[in-house]
């Protein structure tokens, strides 16, 4: 059968995929083809590491450990909503028991879609002074790049913030090679060219072609070299940038209170309190004993329901929320921790 994509109206019916925003659905459906497997193979196998969040859509899946049978999820039932054994390593196998349907997300990029959303929901006033572009497409499309998974969550909103907008005309030079670094640029509007001055070519050598959501510059600022490539606009344009100041900062992870399993454990047991940040969904499949669920999009309005005299352990999937939620804590004076690789580190320690 060959890969059909999914609706967004489909999407909403799994968790958390609920909790997203529309333009972010829409893009996840674009990239979400429906698979099929026959009954008798495997979705994945126990112990697998491959980071895929994988949903049911029709059929039923085993969940097994060996020869014994943990479970059986049928497509389209309450249990189907949540992922399958979601945490890494995984900790069963998953066997289609007949013909099934299913969908597989890339669980980095879902995590950034959802920090993203649930970071800027109470901010997007703030978002919108000064001259930020008005449609959210430059934004949806550069936290969808593999680089941008890397950067710490909590800074995600700082970026967005400090960043200028600069407009160009076809045929302007953005950062000629040779030059010192100074920016790193997005492309919210326009189209731009990358070429390189070769010694047998001087007029340069055509490497890419880049549009809205692309970036560039960040090499010479992280390697402090001299730009090694031209990059000319095609069409008047518009583009963002940030200075190397704020890109070497913002680039690098916030000054957190990090913990592992056990660390985080010994906090809870002296007093301390689980603060899991996740949707209330997620919270509901698993969670830890005693933990308070305070979803990230609701944490400033929750502020004053905390302790201050108390440390907390803030906890969701990875880590990439928990520290944005962190983030704010600390920064309202309370003790916050945050619970390293997330709670699927935790699975696998607290074994």
């Amino acid at each position: 059968m060959p890969d059909k994509s999914l609706e967004v109206e489909a999407l909403k019916a799994f968790s958390p995929l609920d909790g997203l925003k529309a333009e972010n659905l829409r893009a996840l459906s674009e990239k979400t083809k429906v698979q099929e497997i026959p009954g008798g193979r495997f979705l994945f196998r126990k112990g697998d590491t491959d980071r895929r969040t994988i949903y049911v859509i029709s059929g039923e899946v085993e969940l097994r450990d060996g020869d014994r049978v943990l479970s059986v999820i049928e497509g389209g039932t309450h249990d189907a909503r949540s992922p399958l054994s979601p945490g890494l390593p995984r900790r069963a196998s998953a066997r289609a028991r007949s013909r099934v349907e299913y969908i597989a997300i890339d669980s980095d990029l879902l995590d950034v879609m959802l920090t993203w959303d649930q970071t800027g929901t109470y901010e997007v006033s703030e978002l919108r002074i000064g001259s930020l572009p008005e449609s959210d497409d430059w934004m949806t499309t550069l936290l969808q790049t593999k680089a941008f998974h890397r950067i710490p969550a909590a800074n995600i909103q700082a970026i967005f913030m400090r960043m200028q907008q600069v407009n160009f005309k076809a045929g302007d030079v953005v950062i000629k090679q040779g030059d010192e670094g100074d920016y790193f640029y997005v492309i919210t509007d326009g189209r731009c060219a990358v070429t390189r001055e070769t010694p047998l070519n001087r007029d340069g050598i055509k490497l890419a072609d880049l549009g809205p959501g692309d970036t560039f510059g960040e090499e010479a600022l992280i390697s402090h070299a001299k730009r090694n490539a031209t990059v000319t606009m095609v069409t008047d344009g518009s583009l963002m940038r940030l200075g190397q100041d704020d890109f070497n900062t913002l680039m690098n992870e916030p000054m957190l209170q990090w913990v592992d399993f056990e660390e985080a454990s010994r906090i809870v047991a002296n007093g301390g309190q689980w603060v899991d940040v996740r949707l209330p969904s997620e919270f509901e499949s698993y969670h830890q004993d005693g933990a308070i669920n305070i979803p990230l999009y609701f944490i400033r309005l929750k502020l004053k329901t905390l302790d201050p005299s108390k440390p907390y352990v803030v906890c969701c999937d990875t880590g990439r929320r928990s520290s944005a939620a962190a983030y704010i804590l600390s920064e309202r004076g309370l003790d916050a921790h945050v619970l390293r690789g997330g709670l699927t580190m935790a699975d696998i320690e607290g074994r």
